[in-house]
């Protein structure tokens, strides 16, 4: 069983975000970068399904050299080799394009990512990844189990959760409740240095979106404080300016 898992590099969540260039770049100044968290899990489930000798898991992802360390964490956690796709990712479609493309060229059973990236919250990769593959796509899954030729995956909706019976080659991005985090040990660690880290160059593909400006959200206006007696004050400002009565 061969399994691929997308990781994307991300900021730490206690990172300040701030922009430059009149608001169109990312400031990268200063940030630390992690693995995705959802798509940790996505990589500690593939290592769950691989354990014993059953299969490798391939980690890929598409970045410039700077997001190289977060690669070799994802080997250190217990990925057997990883590629990079060597372009700074423009989109979710352009992301997608260059793991199927990638995918094409290798015959993997399944491919997993997480149910979003952290900094974007697009939720698109996977989906897009299995249009291109012309696979399935299920999205957001919480449990997954192989028997080496068909998958049975569970996702929740609306008053419960559904099953799913997938045979042959399939995308799924994972939620919380698929796995639990592994966390790298010393001998990880010490392995990442030698594991393969393979540096492919990106497919051409036309640009179909572009991002015009960033906007940060609005500061967060003073609190008042009303009397507890004055409950006509406070209706009175739910009403008017919170709007929600």
């Amino acid at each position: 069983m061969k399994i691929l898992v997308c990781i994307s590099h991300v900021p730490d969540t206690t990172t300040k975000i701030t922009f430059t260039n009149d608001n169109t770049q990312f400031n990268t100044a200063g940030v630390q970068y992690i693995v995705n968290p959802y798509d940790e899990l996505a990589l500690s489930k593939a290592i769950e399904l691989c354990e014993g000798g059953k299969g490798t898991v391939t980690v890929v992802n598409v970045g410039d050299s700077s997001t190289d360390p977060t690669i070799r964490k994802a080997l250190a956690i217990g990925a057997d080799d990883a590629v990079r796709i060597n372009a700074v990712p423009r989109d979710a479609y352009f992301t997608a394009f260059q793991i199927a493309e990638y995918a094409k060229t290798t015959d993997f059973d399944m491919i997993l990512t997480g149910r979003e990236s952290i900094d974007y919250n697009g939720a698109q990769v996977a989906a897009m990844v299995g249009e291109f593959l012309d696979i399935p796509s299920i999205s957001i899954i919480k449990k997954l189990d192989f028997d080496g030729s068909s998958a049975v995956l569970e996702r929740e909706i609306e008053g419960g959760k559904e099953v799913v019976n997938v045979s042959g080659k399939f995308v799924a991005s994972c939620a919380e409740g698929v796995a639990e985090p592994k966390i790298p040990n010393m001998r990880g660690i010490m392995s990442a240095r030698s594991k393969p880290l393979v540096v492919i160059e990106a497919a051409p593909i036309d640009e179909v979106a572009k991002i015009v400006q960033f906007e940060t959200p609005p500061a967060r206006g003073a609190v008042k404080l009303i009397p507890a007696e004055d409950a006509a004050s406070l209706i009175s400002l739910l009403h008017t300016e919170a709007k929600v009565i």
